[in-house]
């Protein structure tokens, strides 16, 4: 069974999607859709801008969205048996199952960053990855902190020994130096903007549940298996639900892909920029057959 996987937040580079562009109809009036949606010219930004203009939130979860539907999109025969994505990449995992149609995704997309850029200036915070220690030792020494008043939360269960870490910046800085102690061989400050999937994303949840709300969402073409339960999921009321929560809660990404294999899922497909989730899957399942969507 063939499972199609989009990726998130970090895996965008510049110049992504020129080729789609200059190469392939299809994908061209997409991004030329995109550019009227959002009201700016997001491919001038990819195709002609600066790291620092991809790095901007409001910039870059667009991107990565617009990439990764629009290689989809020139697949001929890309018929997955189940979707899903990363973070950020769950929307576009929602267009290729045909529960979003593209540009209502992206204007979410676009109000759920702007929502999280909010959030990260009224409640400021990082996060770091931690390597090679059990996810268990992770969410103890993580509770035990933001028990005693600074936040701090297991975010990305990214695959055995990698995890990620968000909360307050003392709170990480303390969950680093504890987590060294504990036996993690890194333990390394990403350079993002916030806290996501904590709970200072609170008030960005609460305005994307409202854009979501009046949303239309149709029944999926097959299981989306969403990050907030690692579960697959066809009825859009409960992926209304998981979309809206995922702000605030960990992406439990080695789970998701543990389920996808257990249900059948042999091969991934990884469709978006970079390889990153490839990297992931070998290291939750071996056994998988890895590619990336070709053009």
């Amino acid at each position: 069974m063939k499972a199609v996987i989009f990726p998130g937040q970090g895996s965008q580079f510049m110049g992504m999607g020129r080729d789609l562009y200059e190469q392939q109809p299809i994908a061209r009036r997409l991004m030329d859709q995109a550019n009227e949606i959002l009201g700016f010219r997001l491919t001038d930004i990819l195709f002609e801008g600066t790291d620092e203009d991809l790095r901007q939130t409001n910039v870059t979860q667009p991107a990565i969205f617009l990439h990764s539907v629009a290689q989809a999109a020139v697949m001929n025969g890309l018929l997955p048996d189940m979707v899903a994505g990363h973070s950020l990449g769950e929307f576009s995992a929602l267009v290729a199952a045909q529960v979003l149609k593209f540009e209502d995704a992206l204007q979410l997309v676009a109000q759920r960053a702007q929502a999280m850029q909010t959030a990260c200036e009224v409640e400021p915070g990082t996060m770091a990855a931690i390597l090679g220690l059990d996810d268990d030792v992770v969410v103890r020494i993580c509770t035990e902190i933001s028990q005693g008043g600074d936040v701090v939360v297991a975010a990305n269960f990214n695959c055995p020994g990698q995890l990620v870490i968000s909360g307050s910046r003392r709170g990480v800085e303390i969950a680093c130096e504890q987590l060294k102690a504990a036996g993690a061989k890194r333990a390394l400050p990403l350079p993002v903007g916030g806290a996501f999937h904590s709970p200072l994303m609170q008030s960005a949840e609460a305005a994307l549940a409202q854009a979501i709300e009046t949303t239309k969402f149709s029944v999926g073409i097959c299981p989306v298996y969403q990050n907030v339960d690692a579960l697959p999921h066809r009825d859009p009321d409960e992926i209304r639900e998981n979309l809206v929560r995922q702000l605030t809660a960990p992406v439990r990404w080695t789970q998701l892909v543990q389920r996808m294999a257990q249900d059948g899922a042999t091969d991934f497909v990884e469709c978006g920029p970079g390889k990153v989730l490839q990297g992931l899957v070998k290291k939750i399942v071996p056994a998988a057959a890895l590619s990336s969507a070709a053009v």
